[in-house]
């Protein structure tokens, strides 16, 4: 039907006959002489349609042309030729097409949006189709293609077999609530949607295929922002007889190489740092290094001071005061700090204070704060120079638990950092490690894995980490890239003893993991290998190798916030006819 694609052609085509098909991405008509600009998934080129050299011939291709109208569907016969005029901003700029048939394979009617408008990502998710046919939507869909193309070779050169892993699997907790399916030939029973192939992955290794990996397409019922969706593409990779640095180094390379060749991008080398350490000078597990501020603990120096907010909570067993500086924020509003202060409660804050520094030279003179009074002249001089605040910096503190003074307090340091542009230019990666083994849930009053259940600790023994669990470290990790958690991986534990008493600390009696998790705790007593792996975000990646902040513009058909897909209308109401086919009644709503 077509000889090239319409942003292929150059050159080197000059004089030739080409056929093309695409789309009138625009369309002019000047009395007797119409260009219409033809676009395919490959780009852009000018069609002209004019009259023969010296004749008024060609006249039913000009007729036609005069009628195209944007987005109609066509197929263009024509001959390539220079353009007097080169148009620099497409890569066709120095050619043009010659129309000599035209073919209106399918007329459009009205749109509702132009492609070159921002309609609001309501009409765009409604209307993907249209969407998806606009040259950043297919540069960014070509982005994610070449990715997985990438990491695929990547693989496959190393030995790594790609193994497919059931979707209607079983029901189990990973931290997030499962997508369940009805099993219409065994009423009462589900099927649940995969969160991840964790278990099917664990087993391979212990089946002696060393070596495995997966593009996984996974599923959990979770609430939604920028970087998560309903469904997601993950790339699985596990290795048997592996520690840390084993399967950190190998997948290093592979990112580093992968970046390098999809978007010519120099990473370079992963710095390394613990949990603890990234929560005390970033407040976050996936801190954006391209932010130079970190937060520096003050608890010591406002232990004894007249603010009953920094002494309460400064000589708490588990509470943290904190500053944080923002270079030359000095001039911000009253309106503006307290715009942080409502940013800051979206992460749990219930207040933040803060302190100008107008010149630290003249101590309290130099210094505009409303607690400035509880504080003594020494305490303001201790809290300048731990911060290193300079004339017309701005310190903003916080004071809670020292989980919810990290949260806020780090999530105050991404926003001043953009606010202020202080983000900087270029890539900054690196491995976080040493991840608590548990969190201890007040609410249910029980510990919950950090990362999933499976994650071995660093301590070999029992009855070691029974007895140290609120402190106790895995064996995990996570890579991070400008502040996004782009993998997450751990060591596996491969004892069925130990598997066990990582159940029992979760709450799991031996009679519901025998239930939920039987065929693991059988297979790890049947000479599991040491083994481990990682789990890496595909539309993460190719947001960030893309340049957007939303997964959901790698995404083809992704759902809304609330979860829906605006085209197709799902979710929807299911017929009681088929509902009573799996065994299945809904209640009403309430």
């Amino acid at each position: 039907m077509r000889t090239h694609f319409c942003g292929l052609i150059d050159e080197s085509m000059i004089g030739q006959t080409v056929t093309l098909c695409g789309w009138a991405d625009v369309a002019r008509d000047l009395g007797g002489l119409c260009f219409i600009d033809l676009r395919d998934h490959e780009g852009i080129v000018q069609v002209v349609a004019e009259p023969s050299a010296g004749t008024a011939g060609n006249a039913e291709v000009i007729a036609t042309a005069a009628k195209v109208g944007y987005e109609d569907c066509l197929r263009i016969t024509g001959t390539v030729r220079r353009r007097e005029s080169v148009n620099t901003r497409i890569r066709t700029g120095q050619v043009e097409v010659v129309a000599t048939e035209i073919d209106v394979l399918n007329k459009a009617e009205p749109l509702p949006f132009h492609a070159h408008e921002n309609p609001g990502e309501d009409i765009r998710l409604e209307y993907r189709y249209l969407d998806l046919r606009t040259p950043e939507m297919q540069r960014r869909m070509r982005t994610r293609t070449r990715l997985v193309q990438s990491l695929r070779r990547w693989l496959d050169a190393r030995g790594f077999q790609d193994i497919e892993t059931p979707i209607l699997t079983k029901a189990t907790p990973e931290g997030a609530r499962d997508f369940l399916v009805p099993a219409r030939m065994h009423p009462g029973e589900f099927y649940a949607l995969p969160q991840s192939p964790q278990l099917f992955k664990q087993i391979l290794m212990m089946a002696g295929f060393d070596r495995y990996y997966q593009i996984a397409r996974c599923f959990r019922d979770e609430a939604l922002r920028a970087d998560r969706q309903l469904e997601f593409t993950q790339l699985d990779i596990e290795f048997a007889w592996v520690e840390e640095r084993d399967v950190q180094d190998t997948v290093e390379a592979m990112v580093r190489e992968v970046f390098r060749e999809v978007i010519d991008v120099e990473l370079g080398e992963f710095p390394r740092m613990t949990y603890a350490e990234a929560m005390r000078r970033y407040g976050s597990d996936k801190p954006d290094l391209r932010i130079e501020m970190e937060l520096v603990d003050i608890a010591d120096l406002v232990k004894a001071c007249e603010f009953k907010v920094f002494t309460d909570w400064a000589n708490h067993e588990d509470g943290r005061v904190v500053a944080l500086r923002a270079p030359g924020a000095a001039s911000l509003s009253r309106k503006q700090i307290d715009e942080l202060g409502a940013h800051a409660a979206k992460y749990g804050a219930k207040g933040v204070a803060w302190m100008k520094v107008e010149d630290p030279g003249k101590g309290r003179e130099g210094i505009n704060s409303p607690i400035a009074k509880f504080l003594d002249d020494a305490t303001l001089t201790a809290i300048v120079d731990a911060t290193g605040a300079q004339a017309g910096d701005l310190l903003l503190f916080g004071a809670a638990t020292h989980s919810v003074a990290s949260d806020f307090m780090g999530a105050l340091r991404l926003k001043l950092g953009r606010d202020l542009g202080l983000v900087q230019e270029g890539w900054k990666p690196l491995w976080v490690t040493d991840f608590p083994m548990f969190e201890w849930d007040e609410e249910a009053s029980r510990y919950v894995a950090l990362h999933h259940p499976f994650t071995a600790p660093a301590v070999d023994d029992v009855e070691d980490l029974k007895a140290n669990a609120r402190t106790a470290v895995s064996r995990g990790y996570d890579m991070v890239l400008n502040g996004n958690e782009i993998g997450g991986g751990s060591i596996r534990i491969h004892r069925s003893s130990m598997q066990s008493a990582v159940f029992e600390l979760l709450g799991i009696g031996a009679e519901e993991a025998q239930a939920k998790f039987g065929f693991l705790l059988d297979a790890l007593k049947y000479g599991a290998p040491p083994h481990g792996g990682i789990a890496f975000g595909i539309d993460r990646i190719a947001a960030l190798m893309a340049g957007t902040e939303s997964i959901r513009d790698v995404i083809p058909f992704p759902k809304t916030t609330g979860g829906q897909c605006l085209m197709t209308g799902a979710p929807s109401p299911i017929a009681d006819e088929q509902l009573a086919e799996v065994h299945v009644a809904v209640r009403p709503k309430a």
